[in-house]
């Protein structure tokens, strides 16, 4: 798991062929003129979802990992608390390894929490289990999904 601001994200492009595609994408794209949905900047290797929601309170949101896909999470209009354990760690699923939609889900509960900030990034690799959308009210984000 990584947390840092944007303006550091050059230091990370050399962590996997299309971060560094990813990251231009997310500085120079204006989110507040882009609709709720789906953009495949590569195909299936690197696609970008813009979500909203309400924001949910720690015991309300789900404990996820992804097998086939990095993310790479950016809060937009508020901060964003999320959750995180080694995916080693998690023992008690829910919804078991979905492959067409590469996730599954877990009871267990974070280990740590960390605050992510407009402006700021957080990446989860399938070793990291998230547990992402805590926070109060409506929020835009930004999900890269980065195919391993």
């Amino acid at each position: 798991m990584i947390l840092d601001s944007l303006q550091n994200s050059k230091m990370y492009e050399g962590l996997h062929p299309k971060f560094k595609q990813a990251f231009d994408y997310i500085k120079t794209t204006d989110f507040s003129k882009q609709e709720i949905g789906k953009v495949e900047l590569d195909g299936k290797n690197l696609i970008v979802i813009f979500a909203e929601g309400i924001g949910k309170t720690m015991d309300e949101a789900k404990m996820e990992t992804h097998e086939q896909y990095i993310d790479i999470q950016v809060p937009y209009t508020s901060v964003e608390t999320m959750g995180y354990i080694p995916t080693v760690d998690l023992k008690n699923p829910t919804v078991a390894y979905n492959a067409e939609k590469d996730i599954a889900f877990f009871s267990d509960k974070a280990t740590a929490f960390i605050t992510v900030h407009p402006g700021q990034f957080a990446i989860f690799f399938p070793e990291d289990g998230h547990q992402p959308a805590i926070g109060d009210g409506p929020f835009r984000k930004i999900i890269v999904k980065v195919k391993v």
